[in-house]
């Protein structure tokens, strides 16, 4: 019987007990469970099930749930007997930081704390009970909105204490996207002062807590050690080149199938491959995204589901403001292929805007580009990954990203590219001054570039909207010769009815040109001294249908000739 899809649902029993659409994956708390880990953090791209694992991990072990066993005996946790005598037999400590996104520490800070407090009326029962005695309902008491750092640190560790006396048993604590609140503090500029805040009570927690049975910890990066987990060396990392755990989040390929033969789906299988297959955790590479294939059962129709949900800020700004070299290799991804680069899966958020393996590792681990091979030097036990965009969709996201990064400036953008496809030359200089002024401006890095490195940031970031704007009328290539002042760009047409379009970018040369005239003739003789018209004659285009330009910089100045 074909189930009800539930968008947005992520509480197991209500899944269940409504007959909504589910594919079984509680043979992970049966895997979970066995590796005997202290304390795991599992990292996966958003929306890929892990809110609706932790449910079904604290459903599935807490002592508060125990009439809920009907609800996993149809699954595959349920052939052990071993895991039956497990069920609803632990107390259970549930957080969620998945809604934090604060602006500022402050607001970051209360935010937990309001978590915190939360979590301790979820249990106001014990207060009462035997267990405690006065000093122990005093800090109960004392575990509300105003309290001090150090209270909230400890919070977690005492309600342990509490709980394991009340039940005389060891208490498991799940803490689901423990690092939305850090990488809200990135963008938003206090990234120091809630880590200090955090890395306090995650020592309290998961490291100094005699109480603590197991700990389980799901997130998307992996915060290096060093910010937030220095103590904690028991610590079980498992991320997305892992083999722990590659079937647990997400759905296989297998599964995926046989949910469009139940909803009557079966001849989308390659269209729904090519849009929402291609994530690899660990060796298993028939991931798909479990957020877009629920929206597509649910519409039949295709769409940039995952991609349109929150989460791509940091992504984008982090790509809008990168070196020269982070662009070029967004250009080869965008044109469908691959870049090659260590990763350092542990994102270490201060270095994000400096280091180039630490923005692949971030848009690795949220997703955005898939491991296609890898190969490790024997020497030194170091991998090189080849990289590529994860598919159709994520391909659409990329687009979509980068069209946005013209939207302050749209109006002068669009204008100069309708100019430069008609060959009005007297618009094109109008605009391109207007485009280049806003977007040195919004490519800014916070550094005081020199008057070189100016128009290489604006030429990336223009290449970039370009490949994106013009896909399936041009094919467009660059040539990038940094630290010579010079790049140019070849635009070969897709449709007969478009011109070839040639563009030589050069800084001016102040001891050797007097004036932006003089370099515009200097860049249209590179384009004639590089002889471009010779491949694009070979390939079929007629001499009258090839455009030359010469674009001229002086700071953030532009002279276009022909």
């Amino acid at each position: 019987m074909k189930s009800v899809i539930s968008i947005g649902n992520q509480d197991f029993v209500s899944i269940r007990k409504n007959n909504c659409f589910y594919i079984d994956k509680t043979d992970f708390i049966r895997e979970w469970w066995d590796n005997q880990d202290s304390v795991t953090l599992i990292t996966r791209p958003r929306r890929f099930g892990k809110t609706l694992n932790m449910s079904m991990v604290e459903y599935f072990f807490s002592v508060n749930h125990s009439e809920y066993s009907k609800y996993f005996e149809d699954l595959a946790i349920w052939k052990e007997e071993k895991f039956r005598k497990l069920q609803g037999t632990y107390p259970v400590i549930s957080l969620s930081f998945a809604d934090i996104k604060a602006t500022t520490y402050e607001s970051a800070r209360r935010a937990v704390i309001r978590k915190l407090v939360k979590l301790y009326s979820t249990f106001e029962f014990v207060k009462s009970s035997k267990a405690l005695n006065e000093k122990d309902r005093a800090y109960f008491d004392s575990v509300e909105k105003n309290m001090s750092d150090d209270a909230a640190a400890v919070a977690v560790n005492y309600l342990s204490d509490y709980l394991s006396r009340y039940y005389g048993k060891k208490v498991i604590i799940l803490l689901d996207e423990y690092d939305t609140p850090l990488q809200e503090s990135y963008i938003h500029g206090y990234w120091e002062n809630l880590t200090a805040f955090i890395r306090s009570l995650f020592n309290s927690t998961f490291k100094t807590n005699p109480y603590m049975e197991r700990g389980l910890l799901t997130g998307i990066t992996r915060v290096s050690k060093e910010s937030i987990f220095s103590d904690l060396n028991n610590l079980e990392v498992v991320t997305t080149t892992s083999e722990k755990y590659s079937g647990s989040f997400g759905f296989t390929e297998e599964e995926v199938f046989h949910a469009l033969e139940e909803n009557g789906l079966s001849d989308e299988k390659e269209t729904v491959r090519c849009w929402y297959d291609g994530f690899s955790f660990g060796k298993r590479k028939d991931i798909y995204n479990p957020w877009s294939i629920t929206k597509y059962l649910d519409t039949g129709e295709y769409g940039t589901y995952w991609a349109d949900t929150s989460g791509n800020m940091l992504i984008s700004n982090l790509i809008r403001r990168s070196p020269a070299k982070i662009k070029t290799e967004m250009e080869d991804l965008l044109n469908g292929g691959v870049i090659c680069t260590e990763l350092d899966e542990q994102v270490i958020f201060e270095q994000l805007g400096r280091k180039r393996g630490s923005i692949w590792s971030l848009m690795l681990a949220s997703g955005y580009l898939k491991v296609d091979r890898y190969e490790m030097d024997n020497r030194t036990g170091k991998r090189q990954y080849d990289l590529k965009v994860t598919n159709h969709e994520t391909m659409l996201m990329f687009e979509q990203m980068i069209e946005d990064w013209f939207t302050e400036e749209e109006s002068a953008y669009g204008n100069f590219k309708d100019a430069l496809l008609a060959g009005e030359l007297d618009y094109m200089n109008q605009f391109m001054n207007q485009v280049a002024l806003q977007t040195f401006r919004s490519f800014d890095t916070g550094g005081k570039p020199s008057e070189e490195l100016e128009p290489e940031r604006f030429y990336h970031g223009f290449v970039l909207g370009l490949i994106v704007d013009l896909a399936g009328k041009y094919r467009i290539t660059s040539n990038r010769e940094s630290g010579f002042g010079r790049y140019d760009v070849v635009m070969e047409p897709l449709k007969e009815n478009l011109d070839a379009i040639v563009m030589e970018f050069k800084v001016q040369n102040t001891s050797k040109e007097k004036s932006l005239e003089q370099t515009v003739e200097h860049a249209l003789h590179q384009i004639r001294e590089k002889q471009y018209d010779t491949e694009l004659l070979a390939r079929g285009i007629a001499k009258e249908r090839i455009r030359h330009y010469g674009f001229a910089f002086r700071g953030k100045e532009v002279l276009i000739g022909s």
